[in-house]
C-alpha cells in the first residue's frame, strides 16, 4: 500500500525544483538587465550549484546537515546582495521540512522566516506589514502542507495495518480454526467407535489425518504470505548477508550505506525478493563472475543496487523475473531500473519511498 506522502513527494520535489530554478532565473535576468550586477549573478549560480549538489547528498544522511548549512549560507549571501534573493526562501521552507525531522525542521523554518523578514526590512529601509506577513504566511503554508501529508501517511499506515490484521484473522478463522474444529469432531467420533466398530474408527482417524494435512498446507501458506523465513528473526541487512553467503558461485558481496532503520515489513520482503531474483539471474543467465549488493538507507527512501559483471543480456520481457521485481517495487510506490551493458554486466536499482520523519533532499 502506497502512502499519500510517497505519492505526493515526487510531485512536491518537482515543484520545488521548478520554483528554485524560476526564482534564480528571474534574479539573474534582473541583475543583468538592471546592472549588470555580476556579483549577484555569481551568487545566484552558487546557490543553484549548491542546491543541485543535493542529488549527491541523497543516500548519505550524514552529509545532509553540511549541505543544508552550505545552501543556507549561499542563500544569505544572495539575500545581502539583492532583495530578489529573499523570495528563494519559499522553496527553502519545503526543502527544510522535507529534509529534516519535524523537531528540527520547524525551528529551521522559523529561523529562515526571521531572516527573510529582516532582509526585506533592510533592503526597504524600514518595516512593513506585507514584508512581515509574506514570509510568515509562506512558512505556515509550507508547514501545513508537509504536516498534512505526514498525518495522512500515518493514517494510511494505521488503516493498512488494521486491514492486514483483519485479513489475516479471516484467513485463520476460515482455514485453521475450522480445520481444527473438524479434526476435533472426527477424533471424538472415532473415539466413540473404538470398541464396537474399529473399522469405522480407523476411517474417521484417516479422515482426520487428511484434514490435518490440509490444515498444515494452509498454515504453511499463511506463513509464506507473512514474509520470507529469512526475515522472521533477522533484519534486512542480516537476511541479505545470509543470501550473499549462501550463493557460493558467483561470489556475492554486500555493502550497507547509512544507518540501518526499521522498515515496514512489506519493504523488507520486497527488497529481499528483488535481491534474490537479481542474484539468481546473474548466476543462472548472465554468467557473472561476481555480484555486488548495496543497500542504502536514505532520508525518506531505501535503495537496493545489484550490479554484476556478466554478459549484460538481461532485458525486459526476457522472462528472468524482471517483471516480478518491477511489480514488487511499483506496488510500494517505488521504481526499478535496469541498465544492461552487453559484455560488461547489468545494474539493477530498486528505490522504495519510506514513511519517515524527514523527507528527501532535492
Amino acid at each position: 500500500m502506497t502512502s499519500p506522502l510517497s505519492r505526493a513527494l515526487p510531485l512536491l520535489r518537482f515543484l520545488i525544483h521548478l520554483l528554485v530554478a524560476g526564482l534564480l532565473a528571474v534574479t539573474v535576468v534582473t541583475a543583468v538587465v538592471d546592472g549588470p550586477h555580476w556579483d549577484v549573478v555569481a551568487a545566484a549560480l552558487i546557490v543553484a550549484g549548491v542546491y543541485a549538489a543535493g542529488r549527491v547528498v541523497r543516500g548519505r544522511p550524514r552529509l545532509v546537515p553540511v549541505w543544508g548549512a552550505a545552501l543556507s549560507a549561499a542563500w544569505l549571501v544572495l539575500v545581502v546582495l539583492t532583495p530578489m534573493g529573499v523570495w528563494v526562501v519559499f522553496p527553502l521552507f519545503f526543502v527544510a521540512l522535507s529534509v529534516l525531522a519535524p523537531r528540527l525542521s520547524v525551528p529551521v523554518v522559523g529561523l529562515l522566516t526571521a531572516m527573510a523578514v529582516a532582509a526585506f526590512a533592510w533592503h526597504a529601509g524600514g518595516w512593513s506589514v506585507g514584508a512581515v506577513l509574506g514570509p510568515v504566511i509562506g512558512a505556515l503554508v509550507a508547514i501545513g502542507i508537509v504536516s498534512g501529508l505526514r498525518i495522512a501517511t500515518e493514517e494510511s499506515q494505521r488503516r493498512g495495518r488494521l486491514e492486514e490484521r483483519e485479513r489475516y484473522s479471516r484467513e485463520v478463522h476460515d482455514t485453521l480454526a475450522q480445520g481444527l474444529g473438524s479434526i476435533h469432531l472426527l477424533l471424538g467420533a472415532a473415539e466413540g467407535h473404538l470398541e464396537r466398530s474399529p473399522e469405522r474408527a480407523r476411517a474417521l482417524v484417516s479422515q482426520a489425518r487428511e484434514v490435518a494435512s490440509a490444515n498444515l498446507t494452509e498454515a504453511r501458506r499463511l506463513v509464506r504470505a507473512q514474509g520470507p523465513a529469512d526475515l522472521a528473526e533477522r533484519s534486512l541487512p542480516e537476511a541479505l548477508a545470509r543470501l550473499a553467503a549462501s550463493v557460493g558461485e558467483p561470489p556475492v558481496t554486500l555493502r550497507v550505506d547509512g544507518p540501518p532503520t526499521a522498515l515496514p515489513g512489506t519493504h523488507d520482503v520486497a527488497l529481499l525478493r528483488i535481491a534474490q531474483e537479481a542474484v539468481n539471474n546473474a548466476a543462472r543467465h548472465a554468467d557473472a563472475r561476481q555480484v555486488a549488493l548495496t543497500l542504502t538507507y536514505a532520508q525518506d527512501e531505501v535503495l537496493l543496487d545489484v550490479v554484476d559483471d556478466g554478459n549484460g543480456q538481461v532485458r525486459e520481457g526476457d522472462g528472468f523475473g524482471i517483471g516480478s521485481m518491477r511489480a514488487r517495487a511499483e506496488e510500494l510506490g517505488g521504481t526499478l531500473s535496469i541498465e544492461p551493458s552487453a559484455g560488461h554486466g547489468t545494474a539493477i536499482a530498486a528505490r522504495l519511498p519510506l514513511p519517515v520523519e524527514g523527507g528527501d533532499t532535492p
